[in-house]
């Protein structure tokens, strides 16, 4: 009976670590099947492009929601951060230096967002939504709602590529490998799923939590901002309104990867697979012209479920951990 027990386990163990790679695998060939220029190298490569930003974003909110935290404010924070970026490039022509203006903005807001969590205890959720609000004020204050056009050499590095592969990909690997890292080798990393899981706990045990908090918030700022880079270079324009809802699709990516909402899971593997089966549902969509309305509604079931999921999920493990304990 223990051995089934335990092999029970194993495979309820197994089969939720990796379904998630089957659920791409079959959504993959049943596009494929749906219409068969999904797999052709020039959907593949317009699929790469459209997700390369929103899964750089979700790298972010990954480590962000491991941590216990949220960022809804990254759609439009990347738009300020892009907009003055596109507009420092037109005044200087100075590429390295339109890159550190996004970031330095994009830091900026993100450490307005911990010091409102950390200092004044208001959740992530309250703070960063305020956030939203006011980037995007400052993106359409800033440009009087208007965009800026004729951004010439700022567009290499969202269009350009490397051979066949688009630059932004080796933005995304790059970033993959960095929250990679991060999460699985350094104390950092440690510290952001012990905080998620008790923070009283991690508290207890001597990890400075605001601190941390603090720093998962600069390091979201970096990626917010190199992602706003990227998506003004892929539009060729300095969009006041774009990136809208581009932090709902991160954050999608990230729940469907396997972070858990409540803190203390997820993995930078996980989030990827998400985000691929985001875009791969998103242009499955697009080619069989299912309408937008009907797409938002997709979307905002999908997310749902997810959410669903991973609480039901949670609820079982701990009913596992009670009835270990009572043994």
């Amino acid at each position: 009976m223990r051995d089934n027990s335990r092999q029970h386990i194993s495979w309820s163990g197994l089969s939720r670590r990796y379904s998630i790679y089957l659920v791409l695998v079959a959504l993959i060939v049943i596009s494929s099947i749906i219409n068969s220029n999904f797999i052709s190298a020039q959907n593949i490569s317009n699929v790469a492009r459209q997700i390369s930003v929103t899964t750089i974003l979700a790298f972010g909110e990954t480590m962000l929601i491991i941590c216990g935290l949220l960022d809804l404010s990254s759609g439009s924070v990347l738009a300020l951060s892009g907009l003055l970026s596109v507009a420092s490039y037109k005044a200087t022509g100075s590429m390295p230096l339109a890159i550190v203006v996004a970031i330095a903005i994009a830091v900026l807001c993100n450490l307005i967002n911990a010091i409102i969590v950390t200092r004044f205890s208001v959740p992530a959720f309250i703070a960063t939504l305020a956030m939203q609000e006011m980037a995007r004020g400052s993106a359409l204050l800033f440009s009087k709602g208007q965009n800026i056009y004729q951004i010439g050499g700022y567009t290499i590095l969202g269009q350009g590529s490397v051979g066949p592969v688009p630059i932004p990909i080796f933005f995304l690997l790059g970033f993959f490998i960095l929250t990679w890292y991060i999460l699985n080798h350094t104390r950092f990393g440690r510290a952001l799923y012990a905080i998620g899981g008790n923070q009283e706990a991690a508290k207890a045990s001597g990890i400075a939590v605001n601190q941390t908090k603090v720093l998962a918030f600069v390091l979201n700022g970096v990626i917010v901002g190199i992602a706003g880079v990227l998506f003004m270079s892929r539009v060729n324009a300095g969009l006041p309104n774009g990136g809208i809802n581009y932090e709902f699709q991160a954050l999608t990516s990230s729940i469907i990867g396997g972070t858990s909402f409540s803190g203390g899971l997820g993995t930078a593997g996980g989030t990827v697979v998400g985000a691929l089966i985001v875009g791969c549902l998103n242009n499955i969509m697009n080619l069989a012209s299912v309408n937008s309305y009907m797409q938002q509604i997709v979307r905002g079931a999908i997310i749902a479920l997810a959410v669903m999921y991973d609480i039901s999920t949670k609820n079982r493990r701990s009913k596992r951990f009670a009835k270990t304990i009572s043994k």
